[in-house]
């Protein structure tokens, strides 16, 4: 089978900021980085926020089971390590009671991904897809309620090759996700945060192929300890509309992916916050994936770090 026909019918298997997807192009957002004060912005100004971390996963056909790859029942697996840096700036300007903010984030990946199918393991590493917002919104209604509004968008900075699934990092489309995001913080200590999010993605102009949007979501419930914080935090995500190739949906390979490739993913587990005396926040966190159908299904391993300037 040529290259080009393996890379349509797999997909082009790629990681940003941690997250996989069996399909084609991926999960520009990394799911599951938000979760403690998702929806209380900090004051006006700026600051960095450092994502450090290990990916490592299995891929999952349509009806949850591990995906069968080749006549020997071999199936695809992808591990990466990823550092994402970002910068978010809030301002002093009011815009209907709220502050008004950017931020921009730059994803550095090392992945390697084994398809039995196309030839074994191949590794990559390189620039992500980078994300862009320049307006972002955020109201502090009280201080139990804070919430925040964006708009998301993903430029097709990272490497793709569509021959060659194993070493794409990059999705080779654009996407524009509105968000909403909610902290409720009870003067007892306990946190319950949310970010929902709504992806649509523009065709990849080498394969014209479009991934269906997804909604998806990440969470926190935790309790806050004098500079401690411990919780369980995770994220959802549920594709909504069929994958298409020309307008198309694309058919099923049993065995691999159903019919549309709707993917879908539930992942929970332990989060663990520090703050330090200059205001420095500290996250650590492992989040396990499961309910997982036409997609890698897999562990993550996070660091987080959040520094005003």
């Amino acid at each position: 089978m040529k290259k080009s026909s393996i890379a349509l019918l797999v997909g082009s298997l790629f990681l940003t900021v941690g997250v996989a997807q069996a399909k084609e192009g991926g999960d520009q957002y990394p799911n599951g980085a938000e979760n403690w004060c998702a929806g209380a912005l900090p004051p006006p100004g700026a600051y960095f926020i450092n994502y450090f971390g290990y990916y490592g996963g299995k891929l999952q056909d349509g009806n949850g089971n591990e995906a069968k790859l080749d006549a020997n029942g071999n199936g695809g697996r992808v591990d990466a390590v990823f550092d994402a840096l970002r910068v978010v700036q809030i301002t002093n300007t009011k815009i209907l009671g709220a502050n008004w903010g950017w931020h921009a984030l730059l994803p550095v990946v090392y992945q390697s991904i084994d398809m039995p199918n196309v030839g074994g393991s191949a590794g990559k590493f390189g620039i992500g897809d980078i994300t862009i917002d320049p307006f972002v919104l955020a109201w502090h209604h009280s201080p139990e309620l804070h919430t925040a509004l964006g708009i998301d968008i993903y430029l097709p900075t990272g490497a793709y090759d569509k021959n060659d699934p194993r070493t794409s990092i990059g999705a080779n489309y654009y996407s524009v996700e509105p968000l909403y995001a909610i902290t409720w913080l009870g003067k007892s200590g306990w946190e319950v945060s949310g970010k929902f999010m709504y992806n649509m993605k523009s065709k990849n102009d080498d394969t014209k192929y479009q991934s269906g949007d997804e909604f998806h979501m990440d969470y926190l419930v935790g309790k806050h300890i004098g500079d401690w914080s411990v919780g369980v935090s995770g994220y959802y995500l549920e594709q909504i509309t069929n994958d298409k190739v020309d307008g198309a949906t694309v058919p099923a390979v049993p065995g691999v992916f159903s019919e549309g490739r709707k993917g879908q993913v539930l992942a929970f587990g332990p989060s663990v916050k520090y703050t330090a005396k200059g205001g420095t926040m500290f996250i650590g966190q492992w989040q396990h994936e499961t309910m997982v159908e036409n997609r890698f299904a897999g562990d993550k391993l996070w660091f987080k770090m959040i520094m005003p300037f």
